[in-house]
């Protein structure tokens, strides 16, 4: 099966790999320099382009993008260049795994039918440690058969395949999970800042809580105190996990979402804005567990 990939990220990359190592020709493209090199030293096929990654005869396009312009931009076009759609062969399978509005997801898939293109959201959650093991949990939206179709593939990038509905239902199950990680995550640094104040060892603490009523997927797998968990984005600098920005973005559609739909949320609201004060502060693009930092600022 011949696939290709656009967007070699921290998440997109690993992905792709794994996509390679299982034996899918995979033809592949960043507009980072060094994400593509980084891919082509492992044997990769590297494209000049998101179209020459597509053309002329791909089975399957997989997208990890940031956000839904992005998204959108590939797909339909920008107006100075046709999108992807109008060019690939009809028949052709589509998984955008970027997390973007549900809206755009519904958008693309639209325009795919008239052209007889299957299209699926599928955004993951398993952080870039998911992506490099290829552990992933994917929340698909489209139809029951185009996901069939997909499974092959998201078997080697992933560990748990769910099927939360139509198009746009994957993406909407992924802003909900984002927007109570986020929540978690400043909980879970908060309780950690408090425990430091009063002197207390935070990989005690860390450990207590983890085996308590309070335990947590970021006690479990992503502390955010650097020197408690050795192969955290904490203990690396707050390098190379999920930015505060793409969080700020995710916590936003939910927010998006939440005023469409007349729905209440105050906690999804206020992480928001702490973590919008906290990319203001010079943080954006470290690891979203950085927002510890603001807790541990005392006078």
């Amino acid at each position: 099966m011949k696939v290709a990939f656009v967007g070699l990220g921290n998440m997109g990359g690993p992905m792709a790999l794994n996509l390679h190592k299982a034996g899918f020709q995979v033809r592949a493209f960043d507009l980072s320099i060094a994400a593509c090199d980084l891919l082509r030293g492992q044997g990769v096929c590297i494209a000049e382009s998101a179209t020459a990654a597509a053309l002329p005869d791909v089975d399957v396009v997989v997208s990890m993008l940031p956000a839904s312009h992005h998204v959108e931009a590939l797909y339909l076009g920008d107006g100075s260049a046709p999108g992807l759609l109008e060019m690939i062969a009809p028949g052709t399978l589509v998984i955008d795994s970027s997390t973007i509005a549900a809206s755009s997801s519904r958008k693309v898939a639209k325009a795919g039918e008239k052209r007889g293109i299957a299209v699926i959201d599928a955004p993951v959650s398993g952080g870039t440690g998911g992506a490099i093991a290829g552990t992933l949990t994917f929340m698909v939206g489209g139809h029951a058969s185009h996901l069939e179709r997909a499974r092959p593939l998201l078997e080697k990038m992933g560990s748990n395949i769910f099927h939360a509905g139509e198009v746009g239902a994957g993406q909407t199950a992924k802003i909900c999970n984002n927007m109570l990680l986020g929540v978690l995550m400043i909980g879970t640094s908060e309780a950690i800042a408090l425990g430091l104040v009063n002197g207390l060892d935070p990989k005690v603490l860390s450990e207590i809580m983890r085996r308590s009523s309070g335990g947590n997927w970021a006690l479990e797998k992503y502390n955010p105190l650097p020197g408690v968990m050795e192969n955290a984005p904490a203990s690396k600098g707050y390098v190379g996990g999920f930015g505060t920005d793409l969080m700020l973005k995710d916590l936003g559609l939910a927010q998006e979402n939440a005023a469409a739909v007349g729905a209440s949320t105050p906690l999804g609201g206020l992480a928001r804005n702490l973590y919008a004060a906290h990319s203001l502060t010079g943080h954006g693009a470290s690891d979203f567990s950085s927002v510890i930092k603001l807790f541990q600022n005392r006078s």
